[in-house]
């Protein structure tokens, strides 16, 4: 294993630490902040951020065309906008290790449309692994609604409509990633996402007269530490982690490392939020990894 990747694993590694914790500091925002606003302020320190990378030469701006717009608004509309969108809105309803559990099917659901759509072929073992994972969601939406506690239905399916935003963008962007580079599609979102929910965000405060309000939480130290660590740290510094990791490893494993992620959230939440974790939780967790675990290393050798 040469230097370049070994860095690749470590960086790996801090991605799969970073993504997982951002859920904690999406609550922590909530806390001094409506979703939308927050929302706002994510993404205008993550554009600060872009900024910042181009004045010192890290980065090039990409030219701005009405052929590029036209090609990347729909794929921006299901990631960043809707994604991020309806995961704010779904962590204002649910709890952050059960959020964690919910984000653990992503890859099941991405194989699922990924059959579907791109026409790929799954093994029994996959299939197997399909039904296990939603049989684990299932349980969990089920027991939702039985158990006390600070996750709703409502919660759940926001965050299970955010994850399917994330894959119908995964199958849009087999297409449009192949025309643009990876610096050329973040900056774009990137930039939309901050004048859109910024635009959103200002106008309301100011039909209602209540533009102070989009203000105040900057004026709170937690707050500013949450949205620099969700717009720089968790928006951007991954972004350029994974795409280092592209250069120098195999895809698989990247995607192996990515389903750790949701095991940082649970325990995150448990850990520094003092979340409860019910029965049910375990169980309908258990499921949902066992599931990820037979799609992503057992088909290799069935």
């Amino acid at each position: 294993m040469d230097k370049k990747q070994r860095l690749a694993y470590i960086g790996l590694v801090t991605v799969t630490i970073i993504i997982g914790l951002s859920f904690i500091f999406v609550k922590i925002g909530l806390r001094y902040s409506n979703a939308i606003d927050l929302l706002a302020h994510r993404f205008t320190a993550a554009a600060i951020s872009i900024l910042v990378l181009w004045i010192f030469g890290f980065i090039k701006l990409p030219k701005v065309s009405f052929k590029k717009a036209k090609s990347l608004l729909l794929l921006s509309l299901f990631y960043p906008l809707l994604f991020f969108a309806l995961q704010t809105f779904g962590l204002q309803h649910s709890s952050v290790s059960e959020a964690g559990i919910i984000f653990a099917s992503m890859p099941i659901i991405t194989l699922i449309a990924a059959s579907f759509f791109l026409k790929e072929k799954t093994s029994l073992l996959q299939k197997i692994g399909i039904i296990l994972s939603i049989a684990g969601i299932l349980y969990i939406i089920y027991s939702t609604g039985e158990v006390s506690g600070s996750t709703t239905l409502k919660g759940v399916i926001l965050l299970l409509l955010s994850i399917f935003s994330m894959v119908v963008y995964y199958v849009l962007g087999k297409v449009t990633t192949a025309k643009f580079s990876a610096i050329e599609i973040t900056v774009w979102m990137t930039m939309l996402a901050f004048i859109l929910f910024n635009s959103f965000s200002i106008a309301t405060h100011a039909y209602n007269h209540t533009l102070s309000q989009f203000f105040n939480p900057l004026l709170n130290i937690e707050f500013l530490w949450a949205i620099l660590y969700l717009g720089v740290l968790s928006s951007m510094f991954t972004a350029f982690l994974t795409n280092f990791a592209l250069a120098n490893i195999p895809a698989s494993q990247i995607a192996v490392f990515n389903n750790l992620s949701p095991l940082v959230t649970i325990a995150g939440g448990i850990l520094i939020l003092g979340e409860s974790l019910f029965i049910y939780h375990i169980i309908g967790g258990l499921l949902v990894l066992a599931g990820v675990a037979m799609t992503v290393t057992l088909p290799r050798f069935s």
